[in-house]
């Protein structure tokens, strides 16, 4: 017998009096998958890969029509599509395309709160939260990139509480590819740009760095994202570890070697100091980044960098925790796949009192993303707080 998801409500009461919502989330950009919730479980499409590649997209509408068709059969059509709220995604025309045409409504749900509100339905979790979401990227409510959020969950309801402190991405899409551009971000953001074409005119070339400087002083094509994969760009870039990445993370996984070599060899490391909590919930880091680019030993100093982040973000997570009345904290998004960050911010809130969850089976990532967006149009369409409780996975074609 194939296993299921099974999302119970916290209210039994009614259960059986009332129909479960029918909503069939779209997925992210990258590691897309879909998810059908239905009949109070959930049901997902193989995993497509990233839909840059149409063939990701073709499959992608295959899987959605399937779905649909499954809901149709079981006597439940789909009362909702949920998406992404980035207007240019395959995903997210898809969506919209799919609900007009059935005549429901089509629900965009912000990346970050997607992330989260996967942790929240896979544990049941009932009332508020508070939690981080660290990722690559996320398109904010406000426009600009997101990637490293502090954020209270209640049912529909979220807040952004806090975020890491916004990095400029010089040359915008290529910054990401380009671990050294986020290093002389951060060089310019602390006022030492006179040394970003000394670091890395070798790097690039003289005039390739000096246009970045340039690009950097007037602010052009140079957009701001609080991304925690943009901050492990600009350290890995600092320590010299990872100029130019060709695959997914290979600077933020650089890092992590680098630090767990370290740590092999001295568990007892401090975290590096400077980390500022500011009172409009951002959390700085760029006085422990300074301290990278003249690193006497870069194992250590990508250590110091780890313990640094996690204590700052364990540090706003409980802060937050106390200010809303939870004691409930959730970790989600990519950059949670790194042990060091997870352990040591797991280890720092826990110590603090709060019970701490983290995603299960499909990871913290984009691939289980799409149950995060499930579960908030489905608290919308419903009108309530009832949490549903994803309990395990099924993959259906």
């Amino acid at each position: 017998m194939s296993p299921s998801v099974l999302l119970r409500t916290q209210r039994h009461t009614q259960r059986h009096a009332q129909r479960h919502t029918s909503v069939l989330a779209v997925g992210a950009w990258l590691k897309n998958a879909a998810c059908l919730v239905l009949d109070g479980r959930a049901h997902w499409s193989p995993l497509h890969g990233d839909l840059s590649d149409p063939a990701a997209c073709t499959a992608l509408g295959t899987s959605v029509q399937a779905l649909l068709a499954q809901a149709d059969a079981a006597g439940a059509p789909v009362q909702a599509l949920a998406h992404d709220l980035h207007p240019d995604f395959f995903s997210t025309r898809l969506a919209l395309a799919t609900a007009a045409e059935l005549g429901v409504p089509a629900i965009g749900v912000q990346h970050h709160h997607a992330h989260l509100a996967a942790v929240v339905a896979e544990h049941g979790l009932d009332g508020p939260v508070v939690g981080l979401a660290l990722d690559g990227v996320g398109l904010g409510t406000d426009g600009t990139p997101w990637g490293g959020e502090l954020l209270w969950l209640d049912g529909p309801h979220w807040h952004r509480l806090g975020h890491l402190q916004p990095l400029a991405l010089p040359g915008g899409d290529r910054a990401a590819r380009e671990p050294w551009r986020m290093a002389a971000s951060a060089l310019h953001a602390l006022g030492r740009a006179d040394e970003i074409v000394p670091r890395f005119g070798l790097v690039a070339s003289e005039a390739v760095a000096a246009g970045v400087r340039q690009m950097l002083d007037q602010g052009l094509n140079c957009p701001l994202s609080s991304s925690a994969g943009r901050w492990f760009d600009a350290a890995a870039g600092a320590l010299g570890l990872c100029h130019h990445q060709h695959d997914e993370a290979q600077a933020a996984l650089a890092l992590e070697r680098a630090a767990a070599q370290a740590l092999s060899v001295r568990p007892d490391l401090p975290p590096l100091a400077g980390a500022v909590l500011h009172a409009d919930g951002r959390i700085d880091l760029l006085p422990v980044l300074a301290q990278l680019f003249d690193a006497p030993d870069a194992d250590v100093a990508a250590a110091g960098f780890h313990l640094a982040l996690a204590d700052a973000l364990a540090q706003a997570l409980v802060a937050a925790a106390q200010a809303r009345g939870t004691q409930q904290a959730v970790l989600g998004g990519g950059c949670f796949f790194n042990r060091i960050l997870l352990e040591r911010t797991q280890q720092a809130v826990r110590a603090a009192g709060l019970r701490v969850f983290q995603a299960g089976s499909k990871g913290c990532g984009d691939a289980g993303l799409a149950i995060g967006q499930a579960w908030v149009a489905a608290q919308q369409l419903r009108g309530t707080t009832a949490v549903p409780h994803c309990k395990e996975t099924v993959t259906c074609a």
